[in-house]
């Protein structure tokens, strides 16, 4: 791809959406960003479950500043940068006027808990609690914070991806797919 391109992939905690942005990325030869690497690396835990849980308990999680003139300001300076995969809770409703590609992952609570207690090497049931935990967290803060449920970014996506069945490369492809017949309707579009 020649022009600068932003792609935007968002889900909920454990959907996967940082693993397939990085393989979007790596496919496409772009950068690749997640934002959530910032935050949690304010958590003590390893865990990536666990740290980002341990960040929303925190005043600094809580802090609108910390959100806006921090994780906003950094993805969206990303984004103006061009030629990026960003991984981002919020990224549908950040990069809503610069990402050319929006891509929700949908994504059942099931799989998500199972996915998450693999990559954490954790029992599944602690994986469930932590995610729900963590979403209604997410939820009430960010809703307080921006007047909107996050979730609902599913409604303003390109493309919405149920994910729940599908091994990693099954998923990138599917993503790779769409945004190859995307860029070739564009193309005619352009052509006419």
């Amino acid at each position: 791809m020649t022009k600068k391109i932003v792609i935007a992939i968002s889900g909920p905690p454990g959907a996967g959406s940082t693993s397939i942005a990085r393989e979007v990325a790596k496919k496409l030869k772009l950068k690749y960003f997640c934002i959530g690497k910032i935050q949690k690396k304010f958590g003590k835990t390893k865990k990536e479950a666990a740290a980002s849980l341990e960040v929303w308990k925190t005043e600094l999680g809580k802090s609108e500043k910390f959100h806006k003139n921090v994780l906003d300001k950094t993805q969206i300076e990303k984004a103006k940068e061009g030629n990026i995969v960003i991984s981002a809770k919020l990224s549908i409703f950040m990069l809503k006027n610069l990402a050319d590609y929006k891509i929700w992952l949908d994504t059942s609570l099931k799989v998500r808990a199972r996915r998450t207690a693999m990559r954490d090497k954790i029992p599944v049931e602690r994986a469930l609690k932590e995610i729900i935990k963590r979403e209604k967290i997410e939820r009430e803060i960010w809703k307080k914070i921006y007047g909107f449920d996050y979730f609902d970014q599913k409604y303003s996506a390109d493309f919405v991806l149920d994910n729940s069945k599908l091994t990693l490369k099954q998923a990138v492809n599917k993503i790779l797919e769409f945004i190859e017949r995307e860029e070739k309707k564009k193309k005619l579009q352009s052509n006419i």
